[in-house]
């Protein structure tokens, strides 16, 4: 049985006005279809009170299907002027290339790749994992070579995978082969 966000889990992600705090919406960003409630609560290191919370506010529910299509609706629904609609779905990754969802007009450079290593670094690993972000900074002060690169690279994805699922991961290592430079 798998978590899913409801509409108005996918609300308060979609919204400016955050209702709940960062532990809370990080639950809600774990909770998406494929992971279990033990996994997402393993993932959080919570005995399981910011879940059931969650669960009781109605912002998630367990499901029999892996995927769920439709969550149930709240009691209510939000009709306050200026609230965002539910988030549409994602179209395929083709159809997202061809509308230029995310051009990249750079320079393809190793220190670019640099840069946005390092920045990925401070967002995923500084707060959880100190000793982690630090190990990979020294990696990437060292790094020279693009085969270097890659090899950070690709260590920095796995442990994004883990942290934050396959779906983040695909979007790091297409942005990462956007900003490597080419092989000779």
């Amino acid at each position: 049985m798998t978590l899913h966000r409801s509409d108005k889990a996918r609300d308060e992600l979609a919204s400016r006005n955050r209702v709940l705090n960062l532990r809370e919406r990080s639950a809600l960003f774990l909770a998406d279809g494929l992971r279990t409630h033990e996994e997402v609560q393993a993932l959080l290191q919570d005995d399981g009170a910011i879940l059931r919370k969650l669960m009781e506010a109605g912002y998630l529910f367990i499901s029999e299907s892996p995927q769920a299509l439709e969550s149930p609706r709240p009691a209510f629904q939000n009709t306050e002027p200026g609230m965002l609609p539910p988030a549409q779905p994602t179209p395929p990754p083709d159809t997202a290339a061809a509308k230029g969802a995310d051009n990249f007009d750079g320079k393809r450079s190793l220190a670019t790749t640099r840069m946005f290593l390092f920045d990925i670094c401070e967002r995923m690993f500084v707060r959880k994992m100190p000793a982690m972000a630090t190990h990979y900074r020294d990696q990437l002060r060292e790094a020279r070579t693009r085969e270097s690169m890659v090899a950070i690279a690709r260590d920095i994805i796995l442990n994004v995978e883990e942290l934050a699922g396959p779906e983040r991961a695909d979007g790091l290592r297409e942005r990462i082969a956007m900003l490597l430079p080419s092989e000779q």
